[in-house]
C-alpha cells in the first residue's frame, strides 16, 4: 500500500476551488489539522456559521477527492466554524451546531459525563447502557473519548468493523450483550497516542456518528472525553442530547470538577437528567464493615444544592472491577447482583426522565437475598 503524506493531501485540495472565487481551498486558508492514520486521512475545513450549510456540498467534493489518493481508504473531513461573539447588551448566542437533527433510527442520545478522570465514568456508561437494555430497550454506545477509548475493552470487543455497503463508505457497529457499539478504539491500535487537535477530534467523531450504520435504538449513551475542554464543549454542542448523566466519587476534589461538568452542560442548553455517587462505599467481604473511603454522600448533597436528581450510589467493588478488565460487565454476566440492581434503579430514572417512565415492556422486579 502507498504512503500517503500531508503532501499528496494538499496537492489534491489545490485543484479544488474555494467558495467567492478566493483560489484554492488550500491557498484560501481553508484546510487546518491534517492527521493521517493508516490508509485514513483527516484534516478540517475552516466556515463561518452562516455558511455551514452551503459548506456541507465542498465538505463531500473534498472528501471524493481526497479519497482518489492511492493508499487512501478513507477521508474524515469536519467543518469548524467560530462564533462571533454577542454584542454589548445582547445576550448569548445559542450553539447552532447539529442539536435537533437527531442521527438517523436513534430516538435519544445521552452523554455520560465527568469533570475528570478516573471516577468510574466509562465502566458506569457501559452499565448503565446494558442495564438500559435489561428493561426491554433497544441501546448503542458510541465511545466519544477520542484520547483514551475504553469501551472496547470493556465491552471485551476487538478486531475492525465490517464495511456495510460495497463502497465501504459506512460501517457497521459492532455487537456485543445484545448492545451497538463504535469507538475510535477499533480503528487505531491500541497503543496508538491520539495527539490530534480539537477539529480533528470532532471530525473523527462526527464520522462515527455519521458513517455508522446504526440500526433503530431507543437511547444512545455517548462516553463523554473526562473534563470540560473544547473537545467536550464542542460535542455537547453538535451532538443533539437529549441529557447528561454526570459521574462523580463523593469527594471534594472530584465534586469541584463535577460541578464544572454540571455548568458546562447548562451554558449549551443540554439536561442534566441527575448525579451518580460511583465508588460510594466499600463494604468488607470478611466482615461485613462498611467503609467510606473517598467519603460519602457529597453527591447528593451536590445535587441537592444546585437542585438536579440525585440518581443513586454505586459502592467500590473488586468484583465490577474484576469484570470490567476482562470485558465482562457486571450488568450482563451477573444480572441478579445488588450492583446489577443498582445499575437498573439508575436507568429507570433515566429512561422516565427521557420519556415519563414509559418502557418498552415491564422491567423485572429484582430481589437481592440479604439486603
Amino acid at each position: 500500500m502507498a504512503t500517503v503524506t500531508p503532501d499528496d493531501v494538499l496537492s489534491v485540495l489545490k485543484r479544488i476551488a474555494a467558495p467567492d472565487g478566493r483560489g484554492n481551498v488550500v491557498s484560501a486558508g481553508l484546510v487546518s489539522d491534517i492527521a493521517i492514520q493508516g490508509g485514513t486521512v483527516m484534516f478540517a475545513l475552516t466556515t463561518s456559521p452562516q455558511h455551514v450549510k452551503t459548506m456541507e456540498a465542498l465538505r463531500g467534493a473534498v472528501e471524493k477527492a481526497v479519497q482518489g489518493i492511492p493508499g487512501v481508504d478513507k477521508a474524515m473531513v469536519a467543518l469548524t466554524a467560530e462564533r462571533a461573539p454577542p454584542q454589548p447588551g445582547q445576550p448569548p448566542q445559542q450553539p447552532q451546531g447539529q442539536r435537533g437533527t437527531g442521527v438517523p433510527g436513534i430516538k435519544h442520545l445521552i452523554a455520560v459525563a465527568s469533570g475528570k478522570g478516573g471516577v468510574g465514568k466509562s465502566t458506569t456508561a457501559v452499565n448503565l447502557a446494558l442495564a438500559l437494555k435489561s428493561l426491554g430497550l433497544k441501546v448503542a454506545v458510541l465511545d466519544a473519548d477520542v484520547y483514551g477509548p475504553s469501551i472496547p475493552k470493556l465491552f471485551g470487543l476487538t478486531g475492525k468493523p465490517e464495511p456495510s455497503d460495497a463502497a465501504g463508505k459506512k460501517m457497521k457497529p459492532m455487537t456485543r450483550y445484545g448492545v451497538e457499539v463504535m469507538s475510535i478504539g477499533f480503528l487505531v491500535p491500541e497503543d496508538t497516542a491520539m495527539i490530534w487537535r480539537g477539529p480533528m477530534v470532532m471530525s473523527a467523531l462526527t464520522q462515527l456518528l455519521r458513517d455508522t450504520e446504526w440500526s433503530e435504538a431507543d437511547v444512545m449513551v455517548i462516553d463523554m472525553p473526562p473534563g470540560t475542554g473544547d473537545v467536550q464543549l464542542t460535542l455537547a454542542q453538535q451532538t443533539p442530547l437529549a441529557g447528561a448523566v454526570i459521574v462523580s466519587t463523593p469527594q471534594d476534589l472530584a465534586l469541584i470538577d463535577a460541578r464544572k461538568g454540571l455548568n458546562m452542560f447548562r451554558k449549551v442548553n443540554v439536561p442534566v437528567i441527575g448525579i451518580v455517587e460511583n465508588m460510594s462505599y466499600f463494604t468488607c467481604t470478611t466482615c461485613g464493615e462498611r467503609h467510606e473511603i473517598f467519603g460519602h454522600g457529597g453527591a447528593r448533597e451536590e445535587a441537592s444544592r444546585i437542585g438536579v436528581p440525585f440518581l443513586g450510589e454505586i459502592p467500590l467493588d473488586k468484583e465490577v472491577r474484576l469484570r470490567s478488565d476482562s470485558g465482562e460487565p457486571v450488568v450482563a454476566t451477573q444480572p441478579d447482583s445488588l450492583h446489577t440492581a443498582l445499575y437498573r434503579d439508575v436507568a429507570r430514572q433515566v429512561w422516565a426522565s427521557l420519556e415519563g417512565g414509559q418502557l418498552a415492556r415491564p422491567a423485572p422486579r429484582i430481589v437481592v437475598d440479604g439486603q
